[in-house]
């Protein structure tokens, strides 16, 4: 990857009728070309996917069929965003059985990923096409995941890291990451009285094992003082 020439976007393509119109009214038409051409790659470089494998967690931006977009906090030990096969690929945990983020990349496939480090601080932008799999080779990369989400890179860059506010790292990752062998601590949320009905069939009564049942006052009381 490194012996490749970088791949620009063509500034003409990269912006919107709407997002030109603010930038001839506010005086930024030859600034925002500049960025463009500075910064914007159609495809990832080596430096790129370096600082993606380093992270440990990102904000994953998608976006339902009726249009109505949703953002959400991805975490994994390090490196579990992979690239594999000239992909990105992620995993997708055990969660609280929404699957908004997963359900919105199978139904229109548009993502945005924002890879952030708040202690030195820089981040990186992905824009991509993805789809769901449960291919057995990829998943083997990641266990305890319930399926990943591959992705074809259509857009990256790295944004100003001006307004960053820094932030110092406490513990290493959540104590709920899988660990190699795909086991992770039952969450307090499970065990919270009137969800127990309605569970998935593998929780049911795993409440009794872990704690017992809790109240949703008591749950909130963990996540304030951090211990959910």
């Amino acid at each position: 990857m490194s012996e490749q020439e970088p791949v620009m976007t063509d500034p003409q393509d990269f912006y919107t009728d709407a997002q030109r119109k603010l930038q001839a009214e506010n005086g930024h038409e030859k600034l925002s070309l500049a960025v463009v051409g500075a910064i914007v790659r159609d495809a990832l470089e080596e430096y790129h996917v370096e600082y993606i494998e380093s992270r440990d967690y990102f904000f994953l931006s998608t976006v339902t069929a009726e249009g109505e977009p949703t953002v959400s906090y991805k975490g994994g030990p390090v490196g579990f965003v992979k690239h594999l096969r000239g992909q990105l690929v992620f995993p997708n945990y055990d969660g609280n059985g929404m699957w908004l983020s997963m359900g919105n990349i199978d139904a229109t496939t548009k993502i945005g990923m924002l890879f952030m480090d708040f202690e030195t601080p820089w981040r990186i932008r992905v824009q991509g096409d993805a789809k769901i799999s449960k291919d057995p080779e990829l998943m083997a990369h990641f266990p305890g995941c319930n399926m990943v989400a591959v992705v074809d890179v259509t857009r990256v860059f790295q944004n100003c890291a001006r307004m960053i506010h820094k932030h110092k790292r406490v513990e290493p990752h959540s104590v709920y990451v899988p660990d190699a062998e795909g086991k992770q601590p039952y969450p307090a949320w499970k065990r919270i009285a009137p969800i127990q009905d309605f569970l998935h069939k593998e929780d049911q009564g795993k409440a009794a094992e872990n704690g017992g049942t809790i109240t949703e006052e008591e749950y909130m009381g963990k996540v304030m003082e951090g211990s959910s």
